[in-house]
C-alpha cells in the first residue's frame, strides 16, 4: 500500500469519525429529544381528536379516512403553533406577520435571565429551585423604588434595575449563607423561602407598602415612564429593551463561568468540593457567591417583568418562571448559550400554545407535555441513543483506539523506539496494525506523562 493511499484512507477515516462525533455529541441528543417530544405530542393529539376517533370506527373498511384525519389534526395544530410563535403567514400586514415572533421574544426575556441564574447554581453544585422567590423579591424591590421615587429618565431605570438585582441577590444569598454556616440543604431552604416570598408579596400588596391607592385588589401602582424599558421596535409590539438586557446577561454569564477566576472556582466547587477545598478554594464563600449571583439574575428577571411587560406588580408576577427555568437550564445543559437558545424555544412554545388552543381546540397542556418530554429525554440520553441507534461516546473512543487506519502511525512509532540490548532498534513483536494506544509511549497514548517519567534507565536494566 502506497503512502498516498494510506493518507487518503486516513483522511476518509478522519471525516467518518468527525460525523460520528457529531452523532454522539450532546447537541445531537438535545435536538433529537425535542423531535421525539413533538412526535409523542402529535400522537396524543391524534388519539384525542374527535374526527380521528370517528374515522377510526371504520378503520379497516376505509383506513385512508383515519390517516387523513390524523394528518389534518396534527398539521393544523402545529401550523397554529408556528403561526402563534414565529410568523403569522395569514396576517394582512408585515407587522401582523412578525407579531408572534415579538411575543415569543417578550415571553422569553425573563425566562432566559432567570434560567441563566439557575444554570450558574447548577454548575456550582447547588440545586437552586428558589428562582420563583428570588424573582419575586427582585420585582418587589424594583417596584418600590420605581413607584416611590421620582428621578430623571435613564437614572431612574438604572436604579430600578440595580435594586431588582440587589433584591434577588439578597434573597439568594440567604440560602448560600445558611448552607455555608449550618450545612442545610439548598433544596429545602429554597422551597421554604419560595413560600415566604409568595406570602410576603401578597401581604405587601394588601398594605400601603405596595398596594395601589384606592384599590382593593392586590396590585401596585403603575411604574412611571422613567422606570420602564422603552419599546424595542415601537409601540406596536410589547417587546422592550429588556430583551437586550437578557442578551447582555447571557454574555455576562458566559464570561463569568468561562473566563473569570470566580467562575473557575465555582466550577471547581461544582465538580468536586473536597478537591476544590484541598486546592485552596474557599468553598463556603463560593456557596454564598453562587447563590447571590443566581438570585441576582432571578431578581433581574423580576425587574424586567415589572418594568417591561406588566408595568406593575401583582401576586402572579413570577408565574411559573421559577420552575420553567429549571427545565430550560437542564435543556441548555447549564451552558449560557444553550440556556439562551432553550429559553427562546420555551418562549415560543408558550406564546404559540395560546394560538394553537384558540384556533384548533388543542389544549395548551400539550405544550406542557412537550416541555416535560424534553426534560425526560434530556435526562436519559442513552434512551435517545438507543431509539436512533446513535454511537455512545465511550464506544466511539474504543473504536478509535482499535481502528486499523488511524493507528498504524502510532504502532510504527512504538516499534521504531523499542531498544534492543545491542543498542540498535528493532520492531517490537507486539507492535502491529490495530495496536491499542495503551501499549504506545506516553506522548502518544492514554498513559500520563508521570507514568512515562517513572520508567528510568535503571528500571529498564532491571527488567532486562
Amino acid at each position: 500500500m502506497t503512502a498516498a493511499t494510506t493518507e487518503s484512507r486516513a483522511g476518509s477515516g478522519s471525516r467518518r469519525f468527525s460525523l460520528q462525533d457529531v452523532l454522539a455529541g450532546n447537541s445531537t441528543v438535545t435536538v433529537l429529544a425535542i423531535v421525539l417530544s413533538l412526535v409523542i405530542s402529535a400522537l396524543l393529539i391524534v388519539f384525542t381528536d374527535e374526527d380521528v376517533i370517528e374515522a377510526s370506527g371504520y378503520l379497516f373498511a376505509r383506513p385512508g379516512d383515519a390517516l387523513t384525519a390524523a394528518w389534518a389534526a396534527v398539521s393544523s395544530a402545529y401550523a397554529a403553533l408556528f403561526r402563534g410563535a414565529i410568523f403569522n403567514y395569514r396576517g394582512d400586514t408585515f407587522s401582523q406577520g412578525i407579531y408572534p415572533l415579538m411575543e415569543s421574544l417578550t415571553v422569553a426575556t425573563p425566562l432566559i435571565i432567570i434560567s441563566l441564574g439557575i444554570a450558574i447554581s447548577f454548575r456550582s453544585g447547588l440545586f437552586n429551585i428558589g428562582g420563583q422567590g428570588q424573582m419575586i423579591f427582585g420585582a418587589m424591590f424594583a417596584t418600590w423604588f420605581g413607584v416611590h421615587l421620582q428621578l430623571p429618565v435613564g437614572l431612574h431605570l438604572i436604579l430600578v434595575l440595580i435594586m431588582g438585582i440587589l433584591g434577588g441577590a439578597l434573597w439568594g444569598a440567604v440560602v448560600g449563607f445558611l448552607k455555608a454556616l449550618t450545612g442545610a440543604h439548598e433544596v429545602i431552604l429554597t422551597i421554604m423561602l419560595n413560600y415566604v416570598a409568595i406570602h410576603l408579596v401578597t401581604y405587601f400588596l394588601y398594605t400601603p407598602v405596595l398596594q395601589r391607592e384606592g384599590s382593593t385588589n392586590p396590585v401596585s401602582d403603575f411604574l412611571p415612564a422613567s422606570a420602564l424599558f422603552p419599546p424595542l421596535f415601537g409601540d406596536s409590539f410589547r417587546l422592550h429593551w429588556g430583551f437586550v438586557v437578557a442578551l447582555l446577561a447571557t454574555a455576562f454569564a458566559w464570561w463569568l463561568m468561562q473566563r473569570s477566576t470566580v467562575g473557575f472556582q465555582l466550577r471547581a466547587v461544582g465538580a468536586n468540593p473536597d478537591a476544590a477545598r484541598t486546592a485552596g478554594v474557599p468553598v463556603k464563600r463560593m456557596y454564598v457567591i453562587a447563590m447571590a449571583v443566581s438570585g441576582g439574575l432571578a431578581g433581574l428577571a423580576g425587574m424586567a417583568q415589572v418594568s417591561g411587560t406588566e408595568r406593575m406588580l401583582n401576586t402572579d408576577v413570577a408565574g411559573s418562571f421559577g420552575f420553567d427555568a429549571i427545565t430550560v437550564a437542564l435543556l441548555g445543559r447549564s451552558n449560557p448559550i444553550g440556556v439562551a437558545a432553550a429559553g427562546l424555544l420555551f418562549g415560543a412554545l408558550r406564546a404559540g400554545g395560546v394560538t394553537m388552543q384558540t384556533e384548533t381546540g388543542v389544549p395548551i397542556d400539550i405544550v406542557l407535555i412537550i416541555q416535560s418530554m424534553i426534560v425526560l429525554f434530556i435526562a436519559a440520553p442513552p434512551l435517545v441513543r438507543l431509539i436512533f441507534r446513535l454511537p455512545a461516546p465511550g464506544a466511539l473512543q474504543a473504536r478509535r483506539s482499535a481502528d486499523p487506519v488511524t493507528q498504524p502511525a502510532l504502532a510504527g512509532a512504538a516499534a521504531a523506539t523499542t531498544a534492543t540490548a545491542g543498542g540498535h532498534t528493532a520492531p517490537s513483536e507486539s507492535a502491529g496494525i490495530g495496536q491499542s494506544p495503551e501499549t504506545d509511549d506516553a506522548g502518544r497514548s492514554g498513559a500520563s506523562p508521570a507514568d512515562a517519567a517513572s520508567t528510568t534507565p535503571d528500571a529498564e536494566g532491571e527488567q532486562r
